[in-house]
């Protein structure tokens, strides 16, 4: 009805304005020019388009040129030849939408709200009402729920592949720390044994004559008369023959204190006969170290006549720096590699850190215990050891090193915030390792960060933020104000 009413009235209003110039004498009825009746009749549609009824549901975008329609305005405005601009609802698909935006808004099923539009290049520069830069580029609209944040950073997909950007996901796992240091092989001290007298004698025979030679326990090394074992054989002797047992005890604890092997012992109690020369026997299995004795030389008490060392474990002397000391704990795994066996691993542990450092070079002594049953393994042979410092420790936030771009004072990755868009983030870093780093603060598990070609972005994401700083208006209190 309320369509009606207002039809009928415009139909009024121009029929009695025909009707008067008809009796102003004007002979005929005025012939309707469309281009003076144009402008009022586009202020009539306005009119009934905007009434009130309509503007309680709907609101005005902006306003346009009603000739170009290439002329945009934020306010109400009129043109040169005094016509005002047609206004642009919300609900009325913009003139200047690209085909892109309409199909994504068809495929979406519902109307967008239109927030404002940003300018083409990126600049921090936007505006409510469609318009060009001074380049002649049309101004991109921005949606609802496509507002741009001023800290994200937008690449091209076709510049992603082209520039091999790829990204990993931040992830708990443990940090392997390596510590590589050279090292030496040493015997095992714990295995060295010294063969001495403890009375003097003389060498009737000698079976171990070399230097390297393995033994086994119980091996016969050498031939031995002593006349004080003799004399303390012949005692026992006399004493077990005379007043009994107790003197007995106390002529075998006498053998015992000149260490005579236990097999001598055994058979001397048994015939009772005093043994005049004897074979000296191997206390320990292992390799002949060191031979100071030979054929028919008569020794002292003291004297160190063999060095045995077992050598089917081996020790490799590491020198660590001072920086890397506090990492180092025992008990952490290592990995040895002789330049004598390229290409072959042996795998060791730390079982001792020296409690002092080497003066000149600033480094300390660790020692790493590795098996060695097959005796390849020299004395003296050169080692570079990796010793993992991060064993035993539990899993920690960590990126991989390359997603890190560190400027000395800040450090910040890339997040990926998907359709090339990326979001330069400020982190704590903590331990580092190898191949990745600990994020203390800054991301969360799950989020991708970038890890090639992210200084490509960061270059950009500083350009855009220069950009910004250039362009933005200046603050209240700094602008001139003009009476």
């Amino acid at each position: 009805m309320r369509r009606l009413l207002i039809g009928g009235i415009v139909l009024a209003t121009v029929l009695s304005t025909t009707a008067v110039g008809y009796r102003l004498g004007a002979g005929t009825w005025p012939t309707l020019n469309t281009r003076r009746t144009a402008p009022a009749m586009d202020a009539m549609a306005a009119k009934s388009i905007a009434s009130p009824i309509a503007a309680v549901d709907r609101k005005v975008l902006y306003w346009k040129d009603p000739d170009a329609g290439t002329d945009f305005s934020p306010s109400p405005k009129k043109t040169a030849g005094g016509r005002d601009y047609i206004p642009v609802y919300d609900d009325q698909e913009p003139d200047f939408a690209s085909g892109t935006a309409k199909k994504i808004a068809a495929a979406k099923g519902a109307p967008r709200k239109l927030l404002y539009y940003r300018n083409p290049m990126g600049l921090a520069d936007t505006s409510p009402a469609p318009k060009k830069d001074w380049m002649g580029m049309d101004y991109i609209p921005v949606y609802e729920g496509e507002e741009q944040d001023a800290s994200i950073v937008k690449v091209s997909l076709d510049r992603v592949q082209r520039a091999g950007v790829r990204t990993a996901p931040v992830e708990m796992r443990r940090i392997a720390r390596p510590i590589r240091a050279p090292g030496t092989a040493k015997p095992d001290e714990r295995t060295m044994r010294a063969i001495t007298l403890r009375a003097d004698g003389f060498i009737e025979k000698l079976y171990v004559s070399e230097t390297g030679r393995h033994v086994k326990a119980g091996e016969p090394l050498f031939r031995l008369y002593s006349p004080d074992m003799v004399r303390v054989q012949v005692d026992y002797r006399n004493a077990t023959s005379t007043v009994g047992i107790r003197d007995e005890r106390g002529a075998v604890q006498r053998l015992r204190n000149f260490a005579v092997p236990e097999t001598v012992i055994d058979e001397l109690l048994k015939s009772r006969t005093p043994i005049l020369s004897f074979d000296w026997p191997s206390p320990v299995s292992g390799v002949i170290m060191q031979k100071k004795v030979i054929d028919g030389q008569m020794v002292k008490a003291g004297d160190e006549l063999f060095r045995i060392a077992d050598l089917s474990n081996i020790w490799v002397i590491t020198d660590v720096s001072e920086q890397d000391i506090a990492s180092v704990k025992v008990g952490a795994p290592a990995k040895v590699s002789f330049r004598a066996f390229p290409g072959e691993i042996f795998n060791g542990r730390v079982t001792f850190i020296l409690h002092e450092l080497d003066p000149a070079t600033r480094t300390a002594k660790v020692r790493v215990e590795v098996k060695n049953p097959d005796h390849r393994i020299k004395h003296e042979m050169f080692a570079d050891v990796e010793i993992d410092a991060g064993a035993g420790e539990g899993d920690r936030l960590v990126v991989p090193n390359s997603a890190i771009i560190d400027s000395g004072s800040r450090q910040v990755v890339l997040i990926e915030k998907g359709e090339g868009r990326y979001e330069p983030r400020a982190v704590k870093l903590g331990m580092r390792g190898d191949d990745f780093v600990e994020i203390m603060e800054g991301v969360k598990a799950g989020e991708q960060v970038v890890v090639t070609a992210n200084f490509l972005i960061d270059a950009e994401s500083n350009l855009k933020a220069a950009l910004q700083a250039f362009t933005a208006a200046p603050s209240v209190d700094k602008m001139e104000v003009k009476p």
